[in-house]
């Protein structure tokens, strides 16, 4: 099995100072209203600090998530099968790390299974851990792949994943509906294009 690719943000993310209130939080919701022009105190936006803090609660999880945990648990009883296991059009949303506006998309991860699997669900659950953090999409696909690789021991993994960033749509450049896609192959999948041609082939229905 071939070693793992080094990402740091798998399963070894530190906060590196002390961790603000939810006051603190709510306090800098409402400076960046007030840096914005707003008036944080009329009455649409009285509320708007808690609700936005709420929100990130949701947004950013990952941060409280284990893939490791999430993956604990596997199925040995696979009536000899180790053909590839994809689960595709796995939808999710995350943040980009460099402006913290939305991507959107959707991955297709694929697994050759040696003699263990693990339940359908997992693998989204899996997705969802590191999409819900600051993220670069490159990361997310690197990340997802190197956790499945590591924890689930299979002898393949390939990810591949479609999205639309919000910091190309909606500043810069402004292109709205530009699709960035990203694909990673660990263990049996790294250096079979075979393998990868029959992975896409899957996902396009081909």
């Amino acid at each position: 099995m071939q070693s793992l690719q080094k990402s740091p943000s798998v399963e070894t993310h530190q906060i590196a100072n002390k961790r603000p209130s939810r006051e603190e939080a709510e306090a800098a919701v409402r400076t960046l209203l007030l840096w914005a022009g707003e008036n944080p105190d009329r009455e649409g936006l009285v509320n708007t600090p808690k609700r936005v803090v709420k929100a990130y609660e949701e947004m950013f999880s990952g941060y409280k998530q284990s893939a490791k945990e999430i993956l604990g648990t596997v199925f040995d009883e696979v009536s000899g099968y180790n053909d590839p296991v994809l689960i595709k059009d796995i939808p999710f949303y995350s943040h980009c790390e460099h402006h913290m506006v939305p991507i959107i998309g959707k991955a297709h991860v694929a697994y050759m299974p040696d003699g263990q699997v693990v339940g359908l669900s997992k693998i989204p659950r899996v997705v969802d851990v590191f999409a819900k953090r600051l993220q670069t999409q490159e990361s997310i696909t690197a990340e997802v792949a190197d956790a499945l690789y590591q924890y689930l021991k299979p002898r393949g993994v390939a990810v591949l994943i479609e999205a639309e960033h919000m910091c190309m749509a909606m500043r810069g450049v402004k292109k709205q509906g530009s699709t960035t896609i990203t694909a990673t192959y660990r263990g049996a999948y790294k250096d079979n294009v075979e393998a990868q041609v029959n992975f896409v082939k899957m996902i396009r229905n081909l």
